[in-house]
Protein backbone atom coordinates (compact mmCIF):
# COMPACT_ATOMS: atom_id res chain seq x y z
CA UNK A 1 0.00 0.00 0.00
CA UNK A 2 1.25 3.47 -0.95
CA UNK A 3 1.46 6.31 1.56
CA UNK A 4 -0.80 9.19 0.53
CA UNK A 5 1.25 11.28 -1.90
CA UNK A 6 -1.13 14.16 -2.70
CA UNK A 7 -3.27 16.58 -0.72
CA UNK A 8 -7.03 16.01 -0.57
CA UNK A 9 -9.88 18.39 0.30
CA UNK A 10 -13.52 17.43 0.68
CA UNK A 11 -16.96 18.82 1.47
CA UNK A 12 -20.22 17.13 2.47
CA UNK A 13 -23.75 18.51 2.06
CA UNK A 14 -26.40 16.83 4.25
CA UNK A 15 -29.95 17.44 5.41
CA UNK A 16 -31.78 16.96 8.70
CA UNK A 17 -35.54 16.35 8.80
CA UNK A 18 -37.36 16.16 12.15
CA UNK A 19 -34.27 14.91 13.99
CA UNK A 20 -31.72 16.00 16.56
CA UNK A 21 -28.42 15.76 14.66
CA UNK A 22 -26.19 16.53 17.67
CA UNK A 23 -27.63 17.35 21.09
CA UNK A 24 -25.87 19.70 23.51
CA UNK A 25 -25.69 18.06 26.98
CA UNK A 26 -25.14 21.47 28.59
CA UNK A 27 -28.37 22.81 27.09
CA UNK A 28 -30.93 20.10 27.84
CA UNK A 29 -29.79 18.07 24.81
CA UNK A 30 -31.22 20.66 22.42
CA UNK A 31 -29.74 20.56 18.91
CA UNK A 32 -26.49 22.53 18.86
CA UNK A 33 -26.92 26.11 17.70
CA UNK A 34 -24.51 29.05 17.52
CA UNK A 35 -25.29 32.56 18.78
CA UNK A 36 -26.56 33.59 15.35
CA UNK A 37 -29.17 30.81 15.27
CA UNK A 38 -27.40 28.49 12.83
CA UNK A 39 -27.32 24.78 13.59
CA UNK A 40 -24.07 22.95 14.26
CA UNK A 41 -22.82 19.37 14.37
CA UNK A 42 -19.49 19.03 16.18
CA UNK A 43 -16.44 17.59 14.47
CA UNK A 44 -16.28 15.03 17.30
CA UNK A 45 -19.77 13.78 16.41
CA UNK A 46 -18.86 13.51 12.72
CA UNK A 47 -15.67 11.60 13.51
CA UNK A 48 -17.68 9.21 15.70
CA UNK A 49 -19.95 8.41 12.76
CA UNK A 50 -16.95 7.93 10.45
CA UNK A 51 -15.37 5.55 12.97
CA UNK A 52 -18.63 3.57 13.11
CA UNK A 53 -18.76 3.32 9.32
CA UNK A 54 -15.11 2.24 9.11
CA UNK A 55 -15.87 -0.38 11.73
CA UNK A 56 -18.79 -1.61 9.60
CA UNK A 57 -16.34 -1.84 6.69
CA UNK A 58 -14.17 -4.21 8.70
CA UNK A 59 -11.48 -1.76 9.83
CA UNK A 60 -9.83 -2.03 13.25
CA UNK A 61 -10.92 0.93 15.41
CA UNK A 62 -9.30 2.00 18.69
CA UNK A 63 -11.93 4.44 20.03
CA UNK A 64 -15.08 2.30 19.93
CA UNK A 65 -18.38 3.49 21.40
CA UNK A 66 -19.86 1.27 24.10
CA UNK A 67 -22.83 0.24 21.95
CA UNK A 68 -20.56 -0.67 19.01
CA UNK A 69 -17.81 -2.61 20.80
CA UNK A 70 -16.52 -5.71 19.03
CA UNK A 71 -14.33 -6.84 21.92
CA UNK A 72 -14.64 -7.28 25.69
CA UNK A 73 -12.29 -4.48 26.75
CA UNK A 74 -13.69 -1.90 29.16
CA UNK A 75 -11.09 0.80 28.62
CA UNK A 76 -8.70 2.16 26.02
CA UNK A 77 -5.77 0.96 28.10
CA UNK A 78 -7.05 -2.63 28.02
CA UNK A 79 -7.46 -2.38 24.25
CA UNK A 80 -3.92 -1.06 23.90
CA UNK A 81 -2.52 -3.81 26.16
CA UNK A 82 -4.20 -6.45 23.98
CA UNK A 83 -1.56 -5.69 21.35
CA UNK A 84 1.52 -7.68 22.39
CA UNK A 85 3.99 -5.12 21.00
CA UNK A 86 2.25 -2.19 22.70
CA UNK A 87 1.98 -4.12 25.94
CA UNK A 88 5.75 -4.66 25.81
CA UNK A 89 6.28 -0.91 25.45
CA UNK A 90 3.86 -0.18 28.28
CA UNK A 91 5.73 -2.51 30.61
CA UNK A 92 9.13 -1.21 29.60
CA UNK A 93 10.99 1.12 31.96
CA UNK A 94 12.38 3.07 29.02
CA UNK A 95 10.44 5.71 27.12
CA UNK A 96 9.67 4.63 23.56
CA UNK A 97 7.04 7.11 22.42
CA UNK A 98 7.90 6.95 18.72
CA UNK A 99 7.73 3.17 18.71
CA UNK A 100 4.43 3.25 20.61
CA UNK A 101 2.91 5.71 18.11
CA UNK A 102 4.11 3.72 15.10
CA UNK A 103 2.62 0.45 16.38
CA UNK A 104 -0.70 2.13 17.28
CA UNK A 105 -0.98 3.69 13.81
CA UNK A 106 -0.36 0.35 12.15
CA UNK A 107 -2.94 -1.39 14.34
CA UNK A 108 -5.90 1.04 14.27
CA UNK A 109 -7.16 3.03 11.30
CA UNK A 110 -8.77 5.79 13.36
CA UNK A 111 -5.43 6.47 15.08
CA UNK A 112 -3.55 6.90 11.80
CA UNK A 113 -6.46 8.95 10.39
CA UNK A 114 -7.52 11.30 13.19
CA UNK A 115 -4.67 10.92 15.65
CA UNK A 116 -5.00 10.02 19.33
CA UNK A 117 -3.70 11.01 22.75
CA UNK A 118 -2.43 8.03 24.76
CA UNK A 119 -2.05 8.99 28.42
CA UNK A 120 -1.61 5.96 30.68
CA UNK A 121 -0.30 5.97 34.22
CA UNK A 122 2.53 3.67 35.23
CA UNK A 123 1.42 0.24 36.48
CA UNK A 124 3.79 -1.95 38.49
CA UNK A 125 7.37 -1.49 37.30
CA UNK A 126 6.37 -0.09 33.91
CA UNK A 127 6.81 3.52 32.86
CA UNK A 128 3.95 5.97 32.34
CA UNK A 129 3.00 6.66 28.73
CA UNK A 130 2.08 10.05 27.31
CA UNK A 131 2.02 9.91 23.52
CA UNK A 132 0.25 12.29 21.17
CA UNK A 133 -0.37 11.31 17.57
CA UNK A 134 -1.43 13.98 15.08
CA UNK A 135 -3.62 12.56 12.33
CA UNK A 136 -3.75 13.77 8.72
CA UNK A 137 -7.56 13.87 8.46
CA UNK A 138 -9.04 17.12 9.78
CA UNK A 139 -12.77 17.87 9.85
CA UNK A 140 -14.61 21.13 10.48
CA UNK A 141 -17.79 21.60 12.50
CA UNK A 142 -20.86 21.23 10.26
CA UNK A 143 -22.94 24.41 10.06
CA UNK A 144 -26.44 24.88 8.65
CA UNK A 145 -26.89 27.02 5.56
CA UNK A 146 -29.79 28.91 7.16
CA UNK A 147 -30.91 29.54 10.71
CA UNK A 148 -32.73 26.52 12.12
CA UNK A 149 -36.09 26.17 13.86
CA UNK A 150 -36.08 23.88 16.90
CA UNK A 151 -39.31 22.19 17.98
CA UNK A 152 -39.58 20.99 21.58
CA UNK A 153 -42.21 18.60 22.85
CA UNK A 154 -42.98 17.34 26.32
CA UNK A 155 -42.89 13.58 26.82
CA UNK A 156 -43.89 11.35 29.74
CA UNK A 157 -42.91 7.99 31.15
CA UNK A 158 -45.71 6.05 32.81
CA UNK A 159 -43.82 2.95 33.91
CA UNK A 160 -42.05 2.45 37.24
CA UNK A 161 -38.31 2.10 36.95
CA UNK A 162 -38.06 0.51 40.40
CA UNK A 163 -40.36 -1.96 42.24
CA UNK A 164 -42.43 -1.04 45.26
CA UNK A 165 -44.83 1.56 43.86
CA UNK A 166 -48.50 0.72 43.41
CA UNK A 167 -48.86 2.37 40.03
CA UNK A 168 -46.77 4.06 37.43
CA UNK A 169 -45.90 7.65 38.12
CA UNK A 170 -45.70 9.94 35.13
CA UNK A 171 -42.24 11.44 34.68
CA UNK A 172 -42.03 14.54 32.53
CA UNK A 173 -39.29 15.13 30.01
CA UNK A 174 -38.46 17.11 26.87
CA UNK A 175 -37.53 16.05 23.36
CA UNK A 176 -36.10 18.43 20.78
CA UNK A 177 -35.67 18.29 17.02
CA UNK A 178 -34.69 20.35 13.99
CA UNK A 179 -37.71 20.54 11.68
CA UNK A 180 -35.54 20.88 8.57
CA UNK A 181 -32.06 22.08 7.82
CA UNK A 182 -29.28 21.71 5.27
CA UNK A 183 -25.78 21.50 6.77
CA UNK A 184 -22.32 21.63 5.18
CA UNK A 185 -18.98 20.52 6.57
CA UNK A 186 -15.48 20.54 5.13
CA UNK A 187 -12.28 18.59 5.67
CA UNK A 188 -8.83 17.90 4.32
CA UNK A 189 -6.11 15.25 4.37
CA UNK A 190 -2.53 16.41 4.95
CA UNK A 191 0.29 14.46 3.28
CA UNK A 192 2.99 15.50 5.77
CA UNK A 193 1.06 13.98 8.66
CA UNK A 194 0.05 11.02 6.49
CA UNK A 195 3.73 10.14 6.10
CA UNK A 196 4.16 10.13 9.88
CA UNK A 197 1.14 7.91 10.63
CA UNK A 198 1.35 5.64 7.58
CA UNK A 199 -1.99 6.82 6.14
CA UNK A 200 -2.34 5.39 2.62
CA UNK A 201 -4.18 6.14 -0.61
CA UNK A 202 -6.37 3.13 0.19
CA UNK A 203 -7.21 4.64 3.59
CA UNK A 204 -8.30 7.85 1.84
CA UNK A 205 -10.69 5.87 -0.36
CA UNK A 206 -12.22 4.28 2.75
CA UNK A 207 -12.71 7.71 4.33
CA UNK A 208 -14.49 8.83 1.16
CA UNK A 209 -16.74 5.77 1.26
CA UNK A 210 -17.52 6.44 4.93
CA UNK A 211 -18.53 10.04 4.12
CA UNK A 212 -20.94 8.92 1.39
CA UNK A 213 -22.63 6.43 3.76
CA UNK A 214 -22.22 8.54 6.91
CA UNK A 215 -25.64 7.86 8.44
CA UNK A 216 -25.96 4.16 7.68
CA UNK A 217 -26.52 2.15 10.89
CA UNK A 218 -26.82 5.42 12.84
CA UNK A 219 -30.47 5.10 13.84
CA UNK A 220 -31.61 6.29 17.27
CA UNK A 221 -34.73 7.72 18.91
CA UNK A 222 -33.36 11.20 18.16
CA UNK A 223 -32.38 10.31 14.57
CA UNK A 224 -34.93 7.94 13.01
CA UNK A 225 -34.05 6.14 9.80
CA UNK A 226 -34.19 8.54 6.86
CA UNK A 227 -34.10 11.72 8.94
CA UNK A 228 -30.38 12.30 8.27
CA UNK A 229 -29.23 12.16 4.66
CA UNK A 230 -25.99 12.81 2.81
CA UNK A 231 -26.85 14.46 -0.53
CA UNK A 232 -23.45 15.35 -1.99
CA UNK A 233 -19.79 14.63 -1.32
CA UNK A 234 -17.21 16.75 -3.16
CA UNK A 235 -13.70 15.29 -3.28
CA UNK A 236 -10.79 17.38 -4.59
CA UNK A 237 -7.47 15.62 -5.23
CA UNK A 238 -4.47 17.91 -5.75
CA UNK A 239 -1.53 16.90 -7.95
CA UNK A 240 1.15 17.50 -5.30
CA UNK A 241 1.89 16.94 -1.64
CA UNK A 242 1.43 20.60 -0.69
CA UNK A 243 -1.54 21.07 -2.99
CA UNK A 244 -2.12 23.51 -5.83
CA UNK A 245 -4.32 25.76 -3.67
CA UNK A 246 -4.99 26.35 0.01
CA UNK A 247 -7.83 24.40 1.65
CA UNK A 248 -9.63 27.68 2.43
CA UNK A 249 -9.69 28.63 -1.26
CA UNK A 250 -10.87 25.16 -2.27
CA UNK A 251 -13.65 25.06 0.32
CA UNK A 252 -14.95 28.44 -0.88
CA UNK A 253 -15.66 26.90 -4.29
CA UNK A 254 -18.85 25.38 -2.86
CA UNK A 255 -21.84 27.68 -2.45
CA UNK A 256 -25.21 26.43 -1.15
CA UNK A 257 -28.14 28.89 -1.13
CA UNK A 258 -31.90 28.58 -0.66
CA UNK A 259 -34.02 29.47 -3.71
CA UNK A 260 -37.33 30.03 -1.84
CA UNK A 261 -38.12 32.19 1.19
CA UNK A 262 -38.91 29.29 3.54
CA UNK A 263 -37.06 26.14 2.40
CA UNK A 264 -38.67 22.90 3.51
CA UNK A 265 -36.88 20.31 1.35
CA UNK A 266 -33.45 19.84 -0.18
CA UNK A 267 -34.90 20.77 -3.59
CA UNK A 268 -35.43 24.29 -2.22
CA UNK A 269 -31.65 24.79 -2.33
CA UNK A 270 -29.30 25.50 -5.23
CA UNK A 271 -25.71 24.24 -5.17
CA UNK A 272 -23.08 26.14 -7.14
CA UNK A 273 -19.64 24.61 -7.53
CA UNK A 274 -16.97 26.93 -8.89
CA UNK A 275 -13.68 25.68 -10.34
CA UNK A 276 -9.98 26.37 -9.96
CA UNK A 277 -7.64 25.86 -12.89
CA UNK A 278 -5.99 22.46 -12.88
CA UNK A 279 -7.92 21.14 -9.87
CA UNK A 280 -10.33 18.30 -10.57
CA UNK A 281 -13.28 17.44 -8.34
CA UNK A 282 -15.27 14.23 -7.96
CA UNK A 283 -18.93 14.82 -7.21
CA UNK A 284 -20.62 11.87 -5.49
CA UNK A 285 -24.33 11.53 -4.74
CA UNK A 286 -25.35 10.16 -1.38
CA UNK A 287 -27.01 6.77 -1.23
Amino acid sequence: MTILDHKIDFAVVLSVTKANPNGDPLNGNRPRQNYDGYGEISDVSIKRKIRNRLQDLGESIFVQSNDRKVDAFKSLRERAESNAELDKVLKSKESANDTFAMIACQEWMDVRSFGQVFAFKAVGKGASVSVGVRGPVSIHTATSVDQIDITSMQITKSVNSEPGKEKGSDTMGMKHRVDFGVYVFYGSINTQLAEKTGFTNEDAEKIKQALVTLFENDTSAARPDGSMEVHKVYWWEHNSKLGQYSSAKVHRLLDVQHNVEEPKTFDDYTITLNVLEGLKVEEIDGL
